[in-house]
């Protein structure tokens, strides 16, 4: 009996999904963006069930994300396997919001999917989303998206093709653009079968209008025929189905010739302002056949992605594992569940063994830097959840905070702090920033000199958000108003944004003393 693949497989932030299946195991590696370590993975046995199996980004030489936008970073990493080794390639995108997008995109390979990584390979600027064709006769291929900043030109120009060497580790002769296409088209992937080469794309943004779009050619450079059929993948057209802005995907075959797409959604909350999405961009998977004409297509019919779908004949019937929803930071090293801003965590202002069974965060720079802050957060999984942690913090100064962060950016996001205000001692309230506009709300901050410890909670309920504390953890005290935690979203604001709400732990010494902040647990369940 079979048993089922459950939509989405990867919930939360797990955009942009590239698969691969290497003998009897699959691995999924999704963007990142401003999150360090960069390009998440997971591996499966049968795709239905699946684990964290840590970053491939994790070390200052493969990635330095200082300084870079919002929503900028890693975009749309490209993972393959050729030759006995695995190949990535990975932009980082350091301008966003403005006519020019500030791209590089490099390529690195590894005996296993845990490394050793190689030293970064630079291979173009040209635009992002590359991702490499490794053909029959040896040869390898890089295409991507081209970006065209000029007034007056369409910004995404098309997918541009053109061979890697191997000997001379760089990209040689020249682009071919392969494909243009009145529609925005992005994020391809080439693939062989029976003779043709299939352009598999992300067409329409990665907004409401997103989709996949297939296109064939006879030759490797083209001419390429779009598929009559229109999208493959899309809830253009379905604007009350639970997976919307459903696109971007690549496919993956397994040992018994079925075939899967593994694909981005996101799953919308209804608020008074329209649908936003708080989780961010998902991973999903869809079964599909080959048709009889050479073309592509849902193995249930139409083109609305299934939020049940049939997992591989051979795969055991099990239920998907659970995640972990505790951490008591007993490990000397943070859970690849964890991630830092921008930069790697080091001695300096993060530690699992000064205080054993704590977490200790020295304070930094401030929620609106691009550069050093002192924060470590995971992302949200469900829309119904807890987050819950217990803080020994001892400021003395104003320019002392830490506490809890529900976080979607620099500009926008709600913190539970504790401080220390003069004449008062230690005080708790919240701080927020909405779409770039610091807010503090004072008249809700209650004085806590005498807990001896800080138990602080946030409670996601839809749009809805709620903070609250404790000195013990059993005598609860609501603190501030019920907040809209949609703003937490994709969908909110003026500015590109693509990462999906974070909730987590920080500290900032905006003095330069790096006072500490210990973290006994964090605790994120789902209600």
């Amino acid at each position: 009996m079979t048993g089922w693949t459950h939509n989405p497989v990867l919930p939360g932030f797990h955009p942009d999904p590239s698969i691969v299946r290497v003998g009897a195991e699959y691995f999924l590696a999704t963007s990142t963006f401003e999150w360090y370590p960069g390009v998440m993975v997971h591996r499966s046995a049968d795709l239905v069930r699946w684990e964290a199996a840590g970053h491939i980004l994790d070390r200052p030489d493969l990635l330095d994300l200082r300084g870079v936008a919002d929503s900028a970073g890693v975009w749309a990493p490209s993972l393959s396997y050729h030759d006995d080794r695995f190949w990535l390639v990975y932009s980082i995108v350091r301008t966003v919001g403005s006519p020019f997008k500030d791209v590089d995109n490099f390529l690195i390979t590894a005996p296993a999917i845990g490394g050793p990584w190689s030293e970064p390979i630079f291979l173009n600027s040209s635009g992002f989303d590359p991702s490499l064709f490794h053909d029959d006769d040896g040869r390898t291929w890089l295409v991507n998206q081209q970006w065209d900043h000029r007034a007056g030109h369409p910004s995404f120009a098309g997918i541009v093709l053109q061979e890697y060497d191997h000997g001379e580790r760089a990209l040689v002769g020249e682009p071919v653009n392969i494909l243009r296409h009145d529609e925005l088209i992005e994020g391809p992937n080439l693939y062989r079968r029976d003779g043709r080469y299939y352009l598999m794309l992300a067409e329409g943004g990665t907004g409401w209008n997103h989709g996949v779009l297939m296109a064939r050619s006879r030759s490797l450079t083209g001419p390429y025929e779009i598929d009559p059929g229109g999208s493959l993948l899309t809830t253009r057209d379905s604007p009350g189905f639970p997976l919307q802005k459903a696109g971007h995907g690549e496919l993956v075959e397994t040992a018994d010739g079925e075939w899967y797409l593994a694909h981005l959604a996101s799953r919308p909350v209804a608020t008074p302002d329209g649908p936003r999405c708080i989780l961010g961009r998902e991973t999903c998977l869809q079964r599909v056949e080959w048709t009889s004409d050479g073309w592509l297509r849902l193995a249930d019919g139409g083109s609305t992605p299934r939020l049940e779908v049939p997992a591989p004949c051979s795969a055991p019937v099990a239920p998907p594992s659970a995640r972990p929803s505790r951490d008591d930071f007993d490990s000397p090293e943070l859970d690849p569940t964890w991630s830092t801003l921008r930069v790697p965590p080091d001695a300096s202002w993060l530690s699992l063994t000064e205080r054993p069974g704590w977490l200790r965060l020295r304070g930094r720079q401030s929620l609106h830097s691009l550069f050093d802050q002192s924060l470590v957060a995971t992302p949200l999984t469900a829309v119904r959840c807890e987050a819950r942690t217990v803080m020994d913090f001892r400021p003395s100064r104003f320019s002392q905070l830490a506490g809890l962060i529900c976080w979607y950016d620099t500009t926008t996001h709600y913190y539970l702090r504790v401080t220390h205000a003069e004449g008062r001692g230690r005080v708790l309230g919240i701080v927020l920033t909405d779409d770039g506009v610091y807010r503090e709300l004072p008249d809700d901050d209650i004085e806590i000199a005498d807990w001896p410890l800080v138990h602080l909670r946030a409670r996601f309920d839809g749009a809805e958000l709620r903070f609250s504390a404790s000195p013990d953890g059993d005598d609860w005290r609501p603190v501030g108003p019920v907040l809209d935690a949609s703003r937490l979203s994709d969908d909110y604001g003026e500015r590109l944004r693509f990462t999906g709400a974070h909730v987590g732990v920080c500290a900032q010494d905006l003095g330069g003393t790096r006072t500490p902040a210990d973290f006994d647990l964090f605790e994120l369940r789902t209600l």
